[in-house]
């Protein structure tokens, strides 16, 4: 990866809002990740992003945009499953939501034309020798099925980790249950949630600690719009090569009905590899599933 200049009125107007107890707790995540990791602030219209790195600089590249809420330290343990073996790993913190990117106050992401011209200016920015791997989790797929669906370049393939809001609408209950922990976070109210929805699932200690001190974070509005056109990706424009697709749904998702998605998507991409990995839920999918997901990242 090239180590990109940096301009100081950049910095000048962007911030982030980590404080030293997140950072701490950021760093315990990322202090189990396979090293050497490679930290970047990449420069955007939209500010500063954070992009962590690791595996050998000369294999594929593979970038990762995590769900709303996370951070990129999630995707640590699919790294450490095999994904940086098979791939130079870029995990992205997503501007506005918790973790080190630093949003342009003064220029804010309202659209998604805007999250495709912030991951333009990523991808441009990391410089990737080859055809791009994008994955994403949940909104981090939303994000990354809008890029792809608008004909980006340089997209070898596109994975989808239980995409919300894609294929399948969210589940009124769901909606709700999540509503106190949106509205007014607290490391309670993150607990609890994620115990609900993972089942009680075990969960990495330090993964949790770090989504407590999310609950720190200013509430940020995140950026929403329609679903993306994905039947442009089965129906490439002429003279523009397809980019192969894989979809995986959680089987115990309680955020949306993942069979009725996993129908959804194989009526969109009939071309597509779409899976459902029972036992596993949406927001423990890259913690439980990482040898799943690397599996399928490394096929």
């Amino acid at each position: 990866m090239s180590s990109p200049s940096h301009s100081s009125s950049s910095f000048r107007s962007t911030r982030h809002c980590a404080t030293a107890s997140f950072r701490a707790a950021y760093d315990q995540v990322l202090g189990g990740w396979p090293g050497p990791v490679e930290a970047v602030d990449l420069p955007t219209p939209y500010g500063v992003t954070r992009v962590n790195s690791c595996g050998p600089v000369d294999a594929p590249p593979l970038v990762l945009l995590p769900g709303g809420g996370a951070t990129s330290a999630v995707w640590g343990a699919c790294a450490a499953a095999g994904a940086a073996r098979t791939h130079r790993v870029h995990a992205v913190d997503l501007p506005g939501e918790p973790g080190l990117s630093a949003p342009d106050p003064e220029r804010p992401l309202r659209t998604a034309d805007d999250l495709t011209g912030w991951l333009d200016a990523v991808l441009d920015g990391l410089d990737p020798r080859g055809p791009v791997t994008l994955c994403g989790h949940s909104y981090g797929a939303w994000i990354a099925a809008h890029h792809a669906a608008r004909g980006a370049a340089g997209l070898g393939r596109l994975v989808l980790l239980d995409p919300t809001q894609v294929f399948a609408g969210l589940r009124p209950g769901y909606v709700l249950r999540a509503l106190p922990m949106l509205l007014r976070p607290t490391p309670r109210r993150i607990r609890s949630f994620l115990a609900w929805e993972t089942g009680g699932a075990a969960l990495d200690p330090a993964w949790l600690r770090l989504q407590d001190e999310t609950a720190r974070f200013p509430a940020a509005r995140p950026v929403t719009g329609p679903r993306p056109d994905i039947g442009r990706l089965a129906q490439p424009p002429t003279g523009r090569a397809g980019i192969r697709v894989d979809v995986l749904f959680a089987g115990r998702a309680r955020c949306h009905d993942p069979h009725r998605g996993a129908r959804a998507a194989r009526e969109a991409l009939p071309d597509a590899r779409v899976d459902v990995l029972p036992g596993v839920s949406h927001h423990s999918l890259p913690l439980a599933a990482a040898p799943e997901i690397a599996r399928l990242l490394a096929d």
